[in-house]
């Protein structure tokens, strides 16, 4: 993520990375969500909401109490609805984001979570066009050991700063892709085309620093798994 402010989205069901604070030299956080229960991962990961969206039906008690406390904005739904709480939030941040002229989305949810279909859901959510104003999207997922989703929209172009060596993998999650563009990766690329169901751009590597991809048509998912331990099989084997 770049410099500029930011629109943190968090996601419920467990704990999620600290990204950075307020105050911090780090981006400047100009709003916070959390989806439903993600009130608590934001609260334990230092990170005070603005507004609070969902059902409610999976925050905790003590998360309510700071609701409460703090006179926090909530934007309740019932259980039945079509979206869900995290495709709601995103759908705030996409109105607070155009009203405000914020280009930068990190969305943080837990890893390794029982409800995988929430997890692509999230994925897919962050794939809407109302989210293409965003110069930058990323999804980081888990509490450490982070892995970092980037969706790139139509002519947005991102830079990974990864360690020489590093994996990344690109995917078309969300439709055909084409005019894509990579620099400084083992395999680099160039008005590139790839295809839902495709593994082409499965594990590429950075070569240099910054890695930069952009994307003419389509939505493009870039994974960056963290870096595999020394003493990990896959390493040692």
């Amino acid at each position: 993520m770049s410099d500029a402010r930011s629109i943190i989205v968090v996601t419920g069901g467990g704990s999620v990375a600290t990204p950075f604070g307020r105050g911090t030299d780090g981006p400047v956080i100009a709003v916070v969500i959390a989806a439903d229960g993600g009130v608590d991962g934001a609260l334990a990961a230092g990170l005070e909401p603005d507004l609070v969206v969902g059902d409610f039906d999976s925050i905790s008690d003590a998360g309510r109490a700071w609701i409460e406390a703090n006179g926090t904005r909530i934007d309740r739904h019932p259980p039945d609805k079509d979206d869900t709480d995290t495709a709601l939030a995103l759908q705030h941040a996409a109105v607070i984001a155009a009203e405000r002229g914020i280009d930068q989305l990190l969305v943080l949810s837990p890893h390794g979570t029982d409800r995988f279909d929430h997890l692509l859901g999230t994925l897919i959510a962050l794939g809407d066009p109302s989210l293409g104003e965003f110069h930058a999207i990323e999804l980081r997922l888990g509490s450490s050991g982070i892995t970092r989703v980037h969706v790139v929209h139509p002519g947005h172009r991102i830079a990974i700063d990864a360690a020489n060596g590093s994996v990344f993998s690109l995917l078309a999650m969300h439709g055909p892709c084409h005019g894509i563009d990579v620099t400084r990766a083992r395999w680099p690329l160039h008005d590139a085309s790839l295809l839902p169901g495709s593994t082409l751009g499965i594990s590429n590597e950075a070569s240099e620093v910054p890695v930069t991809i952009a994307v003419r048509d389509g939505v493009l998912s870039v994974v960056v798994p963290p870096p595999i331990p020394a003493d990990h099989p896959e390493v040692t084997s």
